[in-house]
């Protein structure tokens, strides 16, 4: 007999590893065979640059979502609620009382954490005595164990459950035709934290340098960084012929600027789990990025990419230089980042273990 399980969960638009996760539970035909689902949508946003601004029409979808959850908590019984919410900042104060209200029905509590930041809001008001509410006597599924000393001031170890993260596969096929300029990738939204002014300066650097490069940035745009601010950020840069803002891509338009690509460049500041880099694995790029977060285990040093250290535009473009000077040890990488996707990081993979863990929890 199926056990019901209500997903509180946000989904796309806007597109973000968080919302893409949740996307993925929603139409997997594998988790409806194994729970009867029901699901609320906890995204008060619909774009990008919506994000962390207060609107009154944010508040409306919000209070829309918690009558809709209320409704379901009525007038179902579940085995648990399952909610990916956010651990910090206004996000948190937003999500919290959903995870209050299905503790109100005595339902079990799994929370997916997508995100960080919990460690610098622990000592101050108000979360210094909500997080510990919220948290008490739930589950946790983590992306990574790297990811734990972020929450570990709330979170025991006990409640803690690992599952990685994971992507469809790619029908795309590349052509075999090979780029006679090298072409950098940046894919994700416009957001300063992700590295997006430290890939222009290490651009101007090899620039300074003489090396010969097309560097893409493909994502929406966002509060932070709008078309009209980053152009003049390259204009300033003086990287008007190697860099260029191809805006937002999805599906067989984005596989092909991915398969078009020969490096893939994601200094980020502030991650989790990217699944831009699981992308640039199952399409055999060879990555460069930073070592935030759970990136450790997608990312091997020398391995299948370099690592970067954090906001160092020159350490960055001396790793981007070690990959345009090696075409071999570029294709090499390349290659075993492919390797490693399938192996651990396809979406059936993710599936599997999401559908495990939760029955694991409730059972």
């Amino acid at each position: 007999m199926k056990q019901n399980i209500l997903f509180i969960v946000p989904l796309p638009p806007p597109v973000h590893g968080s919302s893409m996760m949740c996307e993925y539970i929603h139409d997997s035909q594998y988790i409806k065979d194994n729970f009867n689902c029901d699901f609320v949508n906890l995204s008060t946003s619909r774009k990008v640059n919506e994000i962390g601004k207060k609107s009154f029409l944010k508040i409306c979808r919000f209070i829309s979502s918690y009558f809709k959850a209320t409704w379901k908590l009525i007038t179902h019984r579940y085995n648990a609620c399952y909610l990916a919410i956010t651990c910090h900042g206004m996000g948190f104060l937003k999500d919290a009382p959903f995870v209050l209200l299905c503790k109100l029905f005595s339902c079990n509590v799994i929370i997916h954490q997508h995100n960080k930041g919990m460690a610098k809001d622990v000592n101050h008001f108000p979360y210094k005595w909500l997080l510990p509410i919220v948290y008490k006597h739930t589950k946790v599924i983590l992306l990574s164990w790297k990811l734990y000393p972020d929450i570990k001031q709330i979170v025991q170890k006990e409640q803690i459950y690992i599952c990685p993260n994971g992507i469809p596969d790619s029908d795309f096929k590349p052509s075999s035709s090979s780029n006679t300029v090298p072409h950098l990738l940046f894919l994700s939204n416009l957001i300063e934290s992700k590295g997006v002014f430290d890939l222009l300066d290490a651009c101007k650097i090899l620039k300074g340098k003489g090396y010969k490069f097309i560097c893409n940035f493909v994502g929406g745009e966002s509060k932070d960084i709008d078309a009209k601010r980053f152009n003049s950020e390259i204009r300033h840069r003086n990287l008007n012929n190697e860099v260029f803002y191809l805006g937002k891509k999805f599906g067989i338009e984005k596989d092909k600027v991915l398969s078009g690509s020969d490096i893939f460049v994601f200094p980020t500041c502030d991650d989790c789990f990217p699944l831009v880099l699981l992308e640039a694995m199952q399409h055999s790029l060879p990555i460069v990025t930073t070592n935030i977060g759970g990136i450790e285990d997608i990312v091997t040093n020398n391995l299948n990419g370099l690592i970067c250290k954090v906001h160092d535009p020159k350490d960055l473009s001396n790793k981007i230089a070690i990959l345009l000077n090696d075409s071999q040890l570029l294709e090499k990488m390349g290659m075993e980042g492919h390797n490693i996707y399938n192996k651990n990081f396809t979406l059936s993979q993710f599936e599997t273990n999401i559908t495990n863990t939760i029955k694991k929890i409730i059972s």
